[in-house]
């Protein structure tokens, strides 16, 4: 392909349409066509990235390899294609000005009065040209009419007409609800938002309508009608249960041939049979596992999103269907009992004291019952933090991030020279998190080491506490055991484990950010076993 291609998806009517999802399914289809796809995530908002974002604004901050805090959308990205991310995948409007404005502070702009057009939407698609691969998928967040998605969207129609319509390509995704009270369906939103973004020089090429089912040709052709756009270019996104299936749903509607005849594509073929034997795999599942996430953001789905995905990957390869429940860890501070139905228990990450006393009563309880566990990150301090509290007789034990005055800091923070820790001192919280992809070295006897197959992986990290050092010799000759440290840096704990328990096992990384439905991570794939174990199958 000598040409570069995009493809622009935007947003109309209401937020959280599932555009994240809608991409990566683009991107799965062309990929299984053969073709080198990339994708770029336009975010709105000022903030230079969500890493200081609170769960409930935005949802799970997906970490990359080379350590950038993004959208939890570069997740789907990941999880649907062979892709991986980078800080390149990822552009906010806040990082947008930051640079822009540091350009002319620089005088780089020699003289000119600094403007949304040309200066800024020159640089956004700068960003967008620079990404390798044949094809960039691009999607811009928020919805058609925020005035803070402006630059964005003046930015991908110049491109439009810089490269010639047979080299980008717009999609637009709108709702298209059901009035609950007659069963009607409402075409009226979708035919506001094409105007809305007919306004601004954008007339779709593909629209792409969530609904609650498959819309009919009435339908399609009524929206057709009044958008300007092919009968056969109006594709429904129904909702289904597994979002895996999307890829499935849009080959259906042929979305894949109207992509490669717009862009005048190499004519390929597009095979989903891999993709789908997974998918009747995970149809085909009787058996159930109880798993209980003990966290704070419990209320919130996307807060936990790569990890619920990865636990669905490993059900998915064990052909097993799961019960994930989420339990608030500040009820089970008063009833552990809550506990007594799961098959496995996951502590995950988190920032912050709240809710911490509640996972510690969790860990005890699992650690005594024989409950199959894993503690991510933050979940592995705490396994730490309770068992020197309740097995080692450190009542005061905690982490300088729940008290600063402790005389028993388990846990204290990390001083960082780039991504790499270095010491532990009291740094500001803003930018000092241990960020990204760094080798592991595995003790060769120990229960990991047979997870992995091997003593040494790769993995994710987001934290800001380490491990204090100071202690390590009092968990000589003990049950918990550090079993992994930093291949760098043997400072750095990066596994605990107790190989008499049936199941319990902390890692200070996220193994979940490296899951995928093709993939799926060996860590998740052994604690759903031992679940199965204990539930006795």
């Amino acid at each position: 392909m000598n040409t570069k291609k995009y493809i622009f998806v935007t947003g109309g009517v209401v937020s959280s349409l599932g555009k994240g999802v809608a991409s990566a399914s683009i991107g799965n289809l062309l990929e299984s066509a053969g073709f080198k796809i990339n994708f770029l995530k336009l975010d709105p908002y000022l903030n230079i990235d969500p890493g200081t974002m609170n769960p409930f604004e935005h949802g799970e901050v997906f970490v990359t390899n080379d350590g950038a805090e993004t959208d939890l959308d570069l997740g789907h990205y990941e999880r649907f294609t062979s892709v991986k991310m980078s800080r390149k995948n990822n552009l906010t409007s806040g990082l947008v000005y930051t640079e822009v404005t540091q350009k002319e502070r620089n005088g780089d702009y020699l003289g000119q009065t600094v403007q949304v057009i040309p200066h800024l939407t020159n640089h956004i698609q700068e960003k967008i040209f620079d990404l390798p691969g044949d094809i960039i998928i691009c999607e811009v967040g928020g919805t058609v009419g925020d005035i803070e998605s402006l630059p964005f969207l003046e930015a991908i129609r110049q491109v439009r007409l810089k490269r010639g319509p047979e080299n980008a390509l717009f999609i637009h995704m709108t709702s298209v609800p059901i009035i609950s009270s007659n069963k009607e369906v409402k075409t009226k939103p979708t035919q506001h938002s094409v105007k809305e973004l007919l306004s601004i020089g954008i007339q779709p090429d593909i629209l792409m309508c969530r609904c609650e089912v498959l819309l009919s040709k009435e339908h399609t052709q009524k929206i057709s009608l009044f958008t300007n756009v092919e009968q056969k270019r109006v594709i429904s996104v129904p909702d289904v249960d597994f979002i895996y299936r999307v890829p499935q749903v849009l080959y259906e509607q042929h979305l894949h041939s109207l992509i490669i005849d717009s862009l005048k594509l190499d004519k390929k073929r597009v095979s989903l049979k891999n993709w789908n034997q997974i998918i009747d795999l995970h149809d085909s599942a009787k058996e159930v596992l109880n798993v209980a996430i003990v966290g704070k953001y419990t209320s919130f789905n996307d807060a936990y999103k790569s990890l619920h995905e990865a636990l669905i990957h490993a059900a998915t390869a064990l052909n097993i269907k799961l019960n994930l429940v989420p339990q608030n860890s500040e009820l089970i501070l008063n009833d552990p009992s809550a506990l007594d139905s799961f098959h496995v228990v996951i502590i995950p990450g988190g920032f912050g004291v709240r809710g911490t006393e509640g996972k510690i009563k969790t860990i005890q309880y699992c650690r005594e019952n024989n409950v199959p566990t894993i503690g991510i990150c933050m979940g592995m301090q705490l396994m730490l933090i309770e068992y020197f509290k309740n097995a080692l007789g450190f009542k005061n034990a905690t982490s300088t991030e729940y008290d600063e005055d402790t005389d028993t800091p388990i846990f204290h923070m990390i001083e960082m020279l780039g991504n790499t820790p270095i010491a532990a001192t009291s740094r500001k919280k803003g930018g000092t998190l241990r960020l990204g992809g760094s080798n592991i070295f595995i003790e060769e006897s120990s229960n990991v080491s047979k997870i992995y197959d091997s003593t040494h992986c790769s993995e994710r990290h987001r934290h800001r506490y380490e491990f204090n050092m100071d202690y390590k010799q009092h968990l000589d000759g003990q049950e918990l055991k550090i079993v992994g440290v930093a291949k760098n840096d043997p400072e750095l704990v990066e596994l605990v484990e107790i190989a008499s328990h049936n199941w319990f096992i902390g890692c200070q990384f996220h193994p979940e950010l490296k899951s995928t439905l093709r993939e799926p991570h060996p860590i998740f794939v052994s604690l759903l076993r031992a679940g199965l174990r204990f539930k006795g199958v």
